[in-house]
């Protein structure tokens, strides 16, 4: 069993991204997003050969790189600010009826503790007809893969009255080209928390996980 994730509220008068809160806190869609194809030649090719499921793996590599990003650990929470020492990822589950559900899998730097957590927690969502997971906290990514399709963009559904502040990391159809592997890989997140910046370290740092072999 995971530990639950523990929380730390951060002062935000003085904080060195006072400002930017303050400005983009404000607005009533403050999430910006990118899309970019990300070899991962080396993962995949590994995965395959290892029999591994290659959906765990790369879902493993985003939420071993997204809990190395200081920026993508705060979440606004009733307007006060706070830091999780962990984020876990609450991904999509298609079910036979094409219908989905939303899981809560604890982020584990083992792969094989987390694909075993992820494996149960897939089939207690399939099992059920449930749509949101029994698990309230924001210390998640919003994470759903799209395996048929290509994407060069995605946009998403979310309430505006209700504050959300959690990053959304979306991955598309696995394509070739010259020989090498890609993922298109949409990234999202609260600008009042993460710049251009940040995005820049996410995809760096994960097209070198999913190539390191």
């Amino acid at each position: 069993m995971c530990d639950m994730a523990s929380k730390t509220k951060v002062e935000i008068e003085g904080w060195e991204r006072e400002q930017h809160f303050s400005f983009f806190n404000a607005f009533e869609e403050p999430f910006f997003g990118l899309t970019a194809n990300v070899e991962c030649t080396g993962l995949y090719t590994e995965a395959k050969q290892r029999q591994h499921s290659f959906y765990l793996r790369y879902m493993h590599a985003v939420m071993a790189v997204v809990n190395t990003i200081d920026a993508l650990k705060f979440r606004i929470e009733a307007g006060d600010l706070y830091h999780y020492d962990r984020i876990d990822v609450s991904a999509t589950v298609l079910r036979t009826n094409h219908t989905f559900g939303f899981s809560y899998i604890p982020f584990h730097e083992d792969l094989k503790q987390f694909a075993e957590a992820a494996k149960r927690e897939i089939e207690r969502v399939r099992a059920s007809h449930d749509l949101l997971p029994s698990n309230g906290q924001d210390n998640v990514i919003h994470f759903s893969a799209i395996p048929w399709i290509k994407f060069t963009s995605v946009s998403h559904a979310r309430p505006f009255s209700r504050a959300d502040s959690c990053p959304k990391i979306s991955v598309g159809k696995l394509f070739k080209d010259r020989g090498r592997w890609f993922l298109p890989v949409a990234f999202h997140a609260h600008h009042a928390l993460a710049d251009g910046y940040h995005a820049g370290q996410f995809y760096q740092r994960l097209e070198a996980a999913l190539n390191a072999t």
